[in-house]
């Protein structure tokens, strides 16, 4: 028979190991979110510039629509956030209305619109960035390149998601004057690539959610998703955005994203 003795050495044990896998434990969650989204991110690395020809949507919650025509740019950095260039083409009221964005790791981002009715360039305050862009559905700082940095993170759970595997991951904005509290992203495990974004508001409360669809491999390893759907939870909302074709590697370099290129965007 074990002594009374050893019977609370046992029991000191295990209440010590107890105490000390709970921090641990916490950590590895915090730990795991972080390995999943640096790995997302290494993935697609070197791609270089990219620029696509695509269409915005946007629907009422009775279903009324708007389509705009656009032109995308984009160029990735070496040690710093992507840039980026989008120009509306169609319809009229928006032509030549050009928006140009400098994503950025740890420091807000630096957007600009340029506005043809008033002829000048507008500078987007860190403040307004949770605002809609053009009254679309996603909002000024969901137009940012994904840089591990700007967030967070914690590993919340494994789920299946249009028949992939994949992880659940928390994403807390690290940023100044987000609109979200946080978001939960699907990422599914073979390639990992983001199919589901939940927004959740300042009060905590589900705001929009983003799906992919459609993605296609480019390079023979950079996959893009040919649309991606917004939609608003609380107003009945949604903007599509339509990839109608996308080529890599075609040149572009940092003249091509400035200021003074706002007003020359054709």
């Amino acid at each position: 028979m074990m002594s009374k003795v050893s019977i609370s050495h046992v029991a000191v044990l295990i209440i010590t190991a107890v105490l000390l896998a709970t921090p641990a434990q916490v950590q590895s969650s915090e730990q795991k979110g972080l390995e999943i989204a640096e790995e997302r991110k290494a993935r697609d690395r070197g791609w270089g510039d990219s620029q696509a020809d695509a269409s915005m949507i946007l629907r009422t919650a009775s279903g009324q629509q708007i389509e705009r025509k656009m032109r995308m740019k984009s160029l990735e950095m070496q040690d710093d956030g992507d840039k980026g260039l989008t120009i509306f083409d169609q319809p009229a009221d928006v032509k030549g209305t050009a928006f140009l964005n400098y994503s950025h790791a740890i420091e807000p981002d630096d957007q600009w619109m340029y506005l043809p009715a008033l002829k000048r360039v507008k500078r987007i305050s860190s403040r307004n960035k949770s605002g809609p862009f053009m009254g679309s559905e996603f909002a000024f700082e969901d137009l940012s390149s994904f840089e591990v940095a700007k967030y967070a993170y914690k590993y919340l759970r494994d789920e299946k998601i249009n028949g992939m595997d994949a992880f659940v991951v928390e994403q807390t904005p690290a940023y100044e004057h987000s609109g979200y509290t946080k978001m939960v992203v699907w990422i599914d495990k073979e390639h990992y690539r983001a199919h589901k974004v939940e927004y959740y508001d300042r009060k905590g409360s589900l705001l929009k959610t983003l799906t992919m669809h459609d993605y296609q491999q480019y390079l023979d390893k950079y996959w893009r998703p040919m649309k991606l759907s917004m939609v608003n939870n609380q107003n009945g909302k949604s903007t599509d955005l339509i990839t109608h074709e996308l080529t890599f590697r075609t040149g572009l370099d940092e003249g091509d994203f400035n200021q003074a290129m706002l007003k020359r965007a054709r």
